[in-house]
């Protein structure tokens, strides 16, 4: 299918490679003491524009692939996911304000008071600073001094909450339903600040709570926040989270300076982009203990293949599968997923790449910088699986084609 271009971002592309060509010119100018000649200014300008063509395509298709997320399957859970999974995450009140909707989710009044919201917001806030003490991507924020202040005992939890009125919603409120610069088709809240100082919920949220997936959603969230903190603990920009896999606890874990260090459970953090389905045949899985659907976290292709396929422990290998799938009678066993869950798994494996932090990073690491690369690297992958292994599975489909 032919993907369409977001043709909103044109303007600000643009802009920017204004800016890249004045900036060119001017270094030119410095140097040389002079006004660039004709011929220099039009090359100047070849590069901005290439710049801007290379931005234009890279914005679209991360636009498109976060759109095709929600869009293949428009649930109401679907496009409360893209919020979560698909923000780029500068702090994280987003996540602190979804725990705090879902402990609110009152059903006798949808107006939740600033005062009302402060408290959970804040409460999940603090908690996470006590084990993860960077929060926000900036230098400093006086609320974020406000809640370590709470932490240490020097203001009281009034005192907090009126500081949280006051400067903690000041941009998450707004930002909440944004995904990729633009803001998603369906809202769980009305933002009544300024006639009724507070936000409304709306009737998506409570068809959303009704959801049998709506603990899930909870884990989920919980996953991609701690994922984020650890993240910004390593700094990533400049260094790049390598996450791992632990067969025994399921968990994901990184590494820094020789010590592991656990991030979260391997099931919650692989839900939300496979929308609460098995990965094979679409029955609906869970992530909590207890439930008798729990999903097995699966290597797509066997682990048995470590000494002819490297990082099978990766997560671009990682799937969540039905029981029946992973160990039924029926089941994949050491068989070879077939060619077509193989572009299922690159699917997949984009949504993460276009998920921002953290697991963007794992995955380009792994499996390559560029969509081209991270292709043949599967394909060269389930070659050297087909090879050693000879058949190919798949399971017959228990829902639509959701992916």
């Amino acid at each position: 299918m032919a993907q369409r271009f977001n043709l909103s971002i044109l303007p600000q592309l643009i802009s920017y490679a204004d800016v890249v060509l004045i900036v060119l010119q001017r270094l030119f100018a410095l140097k040389n003491s002079q006004i660039p000649p004709p011929p220099l200014r039009f090359t100047f300008t070849c590069i901005c524009y290439v710049i801007l063509l290379h931005e234009f395509l890279e914005l679209s298709r991360k636009t498109g692939s976060c759109m095709r997320f929600y869009q293949a399957d428009p649930r109401l859970e679907n496009y409360w996911r893209g919020v979560i999974l698909f923000g780029k995450n500068v702090a994280s009140y987003k996540f602190a304000l979804a725990h705090a909707l879902y402990d609110l989710k009152q059903p006798d009044n949808d107006l939740i008071t600033l005062e009302a919201l402060a408290v959970p917001f804040v409460r999940h806030l603090c908690a996470h600073l006590q084990h993860a003490p960077k929060q926000i991507t900036s230098k400093s924020s006086e609320f974020l001094r406000a809640c370590r202040q709470f932490n240490e005992g020097e203001i009281s939890e009034e005192q907090l909450i009126a500081i949280t009125v006051k400067r903690g919603f000041a941009n998450v409120i707004d930002a909440f339903h944004n995904v990729n610069h633009a803001e998603i088709d369906k809202r769980f809240f009305l933002d009544e600040r300024r006639s009724h100082k507070g936000i409304r919920l709306t009737d998506n949220f409570y068809q959303l709570t009704e959801n049998e997936q709506f603990a899930s959603l909870v884990s989920e969230t919980e996953a991609r926040w701690r994922l984020v903190e650890e993240a910004w603990a390593m700094n990533v920009s400049r260094n790049l989270i390598a996450v791992d896999y632990d067969d025994n606890d399921k968990m994901l874990f990184s590494k820094q300076s020789g010590r592991r260090i656990n991030i979260t459970s391997c099931r919650s953090s692989l839900n939300g982009y496979q929308k609460g389905l098995c990965f094979y045949c679409f029955r609906a899985i869970g992530v909590t203990g207890g439930e008798e659907n729990l999903a097995d976290v699966d290597h797509f292709l066997p682990l048995m293949l470590s000494e002819q396929i490297g990082n099978l422990n990766g997560v671009w290998n990682l799937v969540l599968a039905c029981q029946s799938c992973n160990r039924g009678a029926q089941g994949k066993f050491a068989r070879i997923p077939s060619i077509a869950l193989l572009q299922r798994l690159h699917d997949r494996n984009e949504y993460f790449i276009n998920s921002h932090l953290p697991l963007r990073e794992t995955l380009l690491r792994q499996t390559g910088a560029t969509p081209t690369l991270r292709h043949s690297f599967l394909q060269n992958s389930w070659d050297t699986a087909k090879f050693a292994l000879l058949h190919e599975w798949q399971p017959a489909a228990q829902g639509g084609s959701q992916f």
